[in-house]
């Protein structure tokens, strides 16, 4: 048997009026990123050098190619 608490529900003092979220609907936009998305964020500097997410996946794989190249000198060298 489940008891129910009876107490009010404590309101954040830090909420301002202008933030009502009594109609939100939760993960309404969820669906919009493939499951396989890896979301980051970018600080605000490098954001301003990249126009769209395609321009910086192709730094990093212009980056992760440089890595390879340079690990297998680095390597054979040894």
């Amino acid at each position: 048997m489940s008891k129910t608490s009876k107490q009010p529900v404590k309101k954040n003092d830090d909420m301002l009026p202008e933030y009502d979220f009594s109609n939100a609907v939760r993960g309404k936009y969820a669906n919009r990123f493939r499951p396989d998305t890896t979301m980051v964020t970018l600080a605000p500097d490098v954001a301003a050098a990249f126009p769209d997410a395609e321009a910086v996946n192709e730094a990093l794989r212009v980056l992760i190619k440089a890595a390879r190249k340079t690990t297998k000198k680095v390597a054979s060298a040894a």
